[in-house]
């Protein structure tokens, strides 16, 4: 999309001899005819590039606009669909993993599956499956039907959800396929997001295997792999709902602002993805059982049983309680990184929309930061373990928004400078 330039706020009188900036189109002296023709030059070159076809792509390749007008809302409406049942199949999944009701199922039946046990002799027989493996053999033993029953239910509700995203995605893929509306670019794009969603039910699938062999947990490894291709799937289908909304205005950025909050934001995302992780690693070595106090463990802000593993970097992938500890420090760096970030974005003179972006940025990662203190001294209920997951995702979705803004919509200009004296300003 064409770049324009637009001016940005004009500063105050200067001292003889300073420059000055006349930015705001249609501000400024009458005497500044340069200025002024530049002005409007930018101004018109904005018009262009939101009202233009050809200066927006039409024509120069841009997919967007090979998509039909017509299904463009109806596409993103699908897009935004599969970001929301991703959603959705986090909490219930969240509830499945703190209930402990993940290796109640113990069988991988993609089209059958779906259906549950419907009479007392299905339900007994899916009982003695389940009595079979190390979860009921080391952990449960003399469970009942009803607690059998219970478990069942969410891991099965958690799989039909997941299996439910595949025919919110395929249904309204064959249709636009049909109706002639999905380009090669947009199917492509579709295809990738369909992979990823094929690869999380392998995945998840990898996962429960991993504790029905001789231990009755999940592999953590695995469980991050499962977790973090979520947060892939949500923020692609985020992200091209954002591509497909074509209508939106340019808006200018100062110079330096969009080089600021694209390092900015470049950070944040490392940070938060190694916390979503390390977060992971703690669901998965129940590392939250321990240590419920903050903000020291042991009395120690360092816990002596940090290292006790070899080799010593073992220790922060394996050692629940060196896990949790990383999962503590990464929280309050990626905090501290979003409050020195909040700030460099004021300076910066950021547009509107990065303003309340940063906002919200920060008020939902301080709620999460507090979230995540009162889930570990709580002995981690499952409300406050479920809401804490679901923040993330939120948290995910704003910076997946933000970056798309800055990459897509923010367009950086250069002031308007008009070298001028006192001399030359009218009183």
């Amino acid at each position: 999309m064409a770049e324009s330039a637009v001016s940005s706020p004009r500063t105050a009188q200067s001292p003889a001899g300073r420059l000055y900036f006349h930015p705001v189109p249609g501000v400024g002296r009458s005497d500044h005819l340069a200025g002024s023709t530049e002005r409007a030059e930018a101004k018109s070159a904005m018009n262009r590039t939101t009202s233009n076809p050809s200066a927006t792509g039409a024509g120069t390749g841009d997919w967007r606009l090979q998509v039909p007008e017509s299904a463009r809302g109806r596409i993103r409406t699908w897009l935004w669909s599969i970001a929301g049942m991703t959603f959705l199949v986090l909490i219930v999944g969240g509830i499945t993993r703190l209930t402990q009701s993940g290796l109640s199922i113990v069988d991988w039946d993609p089209v059958m599956g779906v259906i549950p046990p419907l009479n007392e002799a299905q339900w007994q027989e899916a009982f003695d499956r389940y009595r079979q493996f190390p979860e009921y053999q080391q952990l449960r033993r003399g469970m009942t039907m009803g607690e059998f029953q219970f478990i069942f239910f969410w891991e099965w509700f958690h799989r039909v959800v997941a299996r439910a995203i595949g025919v919110v995605f395929l249904v309204p893929f064959l249709f636009f396929w049909l109706r002639g509306h999905l380009t090669r670019a947009i199917t492509v794009r579709a295809l990738v997001l369909f992979g990823l969603g094929v690869a999380q039910g392998i995945m998840g699938w990898l996962m429960v295997a991993s504790g029905l062999v001789d231990r009755p947990t999940v592999s953590h490894y695995r469980l991050a792999a499962h977790l973090s291709l979520a947060f892939v799937i949500f923020g692609y289908a985020v992200w091209l709902a954002r591509e497909l909304k074509t209508g939106e205005t340019r808006v200018a950025v100062p110079v330096g602002a969009r080089p600021i909050m694209r390092r900015g934001l470049a950070a944040v995302g490392v940070l938060f993805g190694l916390q979503v992780v390390w977060g992971a690693f703690v669901a998965g070595l129940k590392a939250g059982a321990y240590h419920n106090t903050f903000p020291l463990m042991e009395g120690r802000l360092v816990p002596p049983t940090l290292l006790f593993m070899e080799p010593t970097l073992v220790n922060f992938v394996q050692n629940p309680i060196a896990v949790q500890w990383v999962h503590r420090v990464l929280g309050t760096i990626l905090g501290l990184a979003v409050l020195a970030f909040f700030f460099q974005v004021l300076r910066a003179g950021a547009d509107v929309v990065s303003r309340r972006l940063n906002v919200a940025l920060l008020g939902l990662m301080a709620l999460q930061y507090v979230l995540g203190v009162l889930t570990l001294i709580y002995f981690v209920p499952v409300s406050l373990g479920v809401i804490h997951q679901a923040m993330a995702m939120v948290i995910f979705g704003v910076w997946v928004w933000w970056v798309h803004h800055v990459q897509k919509v923010a367009v950086e200009v250069r002031p308007t400078i008009q070298a001028t004296t006192r001399a030359q300003v009218p009183a």
